[in-house]
């Protein structure tokens, strides 16, 4: 995957993780697209583990927001 391609999909998924999940995180363009780029990494890696992971746009979006929503869940408990 290009690098190019990572900050796209990373954005795509880090903005949708935050209109999925409730409260307001704050940042902007970069902290959600390094939200989706953790994301990614996070979800790619769990889904590998489970044996669920697919090569394919849509796999790589869905991994990527499921592992945003994670991070973001964790964040907000760690801030609290």
């Amino acid at each position: 995957m290009g690098l190019l391609w990572m900050v796209l999909v990373g954005f795509a998924a880090g903005a949708l993780a935050k209109y999925i999940m409730p409260g307001k995180e704050g940042g902007g363009f970069l902290m959600t697209t390094l939200l989706g780029i953790a994301g990614a990494v996070v979800g790619g890696f769990a889904g590998g583990l489970l044996g669920i992971y697919t090569d394919s746009l849509i796999g790589d979006l869905i991994s990527a927001v499921v592992g945003a929503l994670i991070l973001l869940f964790l964040w907000n408990k760690f801030k609290k």
